[in-house]
């Protein structure tokens, strides 16, 4: 850290306390890599059908969603460091928990991992905000969300290799590994104590928040867009093992590892693409949302295209890389200082929600219809998700003359 970061006490997103930061997320996140395709292959073995299996997965989102913005007051009122020693601990005796019970406990589990996750994110990111110079916020929000996918690049093959040797002895291994390591590097991570948004909010302020919601335009169509291509991820992070498991055209694991390695490339590669200034691309969320869509559909023709369905990967993991970043960074800008992370919250909550019903819905969908027909509804989903975009293009493109104007002055 060189004497300007020293004085302001802003760091470098290169610098080695926000490389704790990033390894920290890699292992936090890795257990739900492995788990994503563990459980799932485990309850359908148990016997459990494609709705059973999706209420278990996306449990962990939806539980997600509802804690958010209780993450973002217990922030505010206690501070980043303290919440993080208390979630580190949660996350570690649920990954236990996983291996003591079975499947008919999956639920419960998820539904505790999804309350660790919820305070990890949020408390990840304010960290981000707080610690990093506005011009360099961008940055170190993809480099964060890249390392939240790394774990895809090489789990989902561990996983599928414990799950074909049926080896309760790894998995075991796995799970205090991913339980204890994240304690031991992120117990006094350089977390700030406190926050700008340094007060609690009652439930009224929270629920006035979400009505605020409404009248706020970027806010609203962030939170949307966000809500729809999660329902894709969640519903391809929950089907796609048992899909192609059942379809026997291609590898899940493989699949997923070109995924990640999509996202990890062009997260590294464009990090500094993404704006920093809280300026809107229309075009390029447009791009993106269409990737996805290309991604789904191809999913969609599995059994048609064979091995070319590992284009999906490609199309779907440069979706992936830059859509939650982007969204994350423009809101960190335009949203207010005093009410930042309760509003934030809000916006992930909306991907929670989606990732969510992406395991909930699509699995009822592909239990009275097929894989192929689900997938083709999240084609739908993302496109639409474009459409709004593309319709509400000036509303959010309003602020990027006045932002531009105040920061060539700055």
């Amino acid at each position: 850290m060189d004497s300007s970061e020293a004085a302001n006490g802003k760091l470098n997103p290169m610098s080695f306390s926000f490389i704790r930061f990033y390894m920290l997320a890699f292992l936090f996140f890795a257990a739900n890599s492995a788990l994503t395709i563990i459980l799932p292959l485990r309850s359908e073995a148990a016997g459990l059908n494609q709705a059973e299996i999706g209420l278990i997965m996306g449990a962990y989102m939806f539980t997600c969603m509802l804690l958010r913005p209780f993450a973002a007051q217990l922030l505010g009122k206690y501070g980043p460091l303290r919440v993080m020693k208390w979630l580190l601990v949660l996350h570690a005796a649920t990954l236990l928990l996983f291996v003591v019970f079975d499947v008919k406990s999956y639920l419960w589990l998820r539904a505790l991992q999804g309350a660790a996750t919820a305070f990890f994110s949020m408390t990840m990111q304010v960290g981000i905000v707080e610690k990093l110079e506005d011009k360099d916020r961008g940055q170190g929000l993809s480099m964060y969300t890249l390392f939240t996918m790394v774990p895809s690049l090489v789990i989902p093959i561990l996983a599928i290799q414990i799950w074909e040797n049926a080896s309760e002895i790894w998995f075991t291994v796995l799970m205090i590994g991913l339980a204890v390591f994240p304690i031991l590097i992120g117990y006094n991570v350089d977390m700030p104590r406190s926050t700008v948004q340094n007060k609690s909010y009652s439930l009224r302020d929270i629920a006035g928040s979400f009505r605020g919601m409404l009248n706020s335009t970027p806010l609203l169509i962030s939170s949307l867009v966000m809500l729809f291509a999660s329902c894709v991820y969640g519903a391809t992070a929950t089907f796609l093992p048992l899909y192609m498991v059942s379809a026997r055209v291609a590898s899940p694991g493989i699949f997923l590892t070109i995924q990640g390695f999509m996202v990890i490339l062009c997260r590294f590669s464009l990090r500094k693409k993404i704006p920093s200034d809280g300026s809107w691309n229309t075009w390029l969320i447009a791009g993106l949302l269409i990737s996805a869509s290309l991604g789904t559909q191809l999913l969609a023709l599995l059994e048609m295209i064979g091995p070319l369905v590992y284009l999906s990967a490609v199309f779907s993991g440069f979706a992936v890389a830059l859509l939650y970043p982007m969204l994350t960074t423009y809101l960190s800008f335009v949203l207010p200082a005093d009410s930042r992370y309760v509003l934030m919250g809000i916006f992930m909550s909306a991907y929670d929600l989606g990732f969510s019903l992406g395991g909930l819905l699509m699995g009822i969908i592909v239990q009275t219809s097929s894989y192929s027909t689900m997938f083709t509804i999240c084609t739908f989903l993302t496109i639409t998700a474009m459409i709004m975009v593309m319709v509400f293009r000036n509303q959010m493109e309003a602020g990027n003359e006045i932002r531009s104007a105040m920061n060539a002055k700055s």
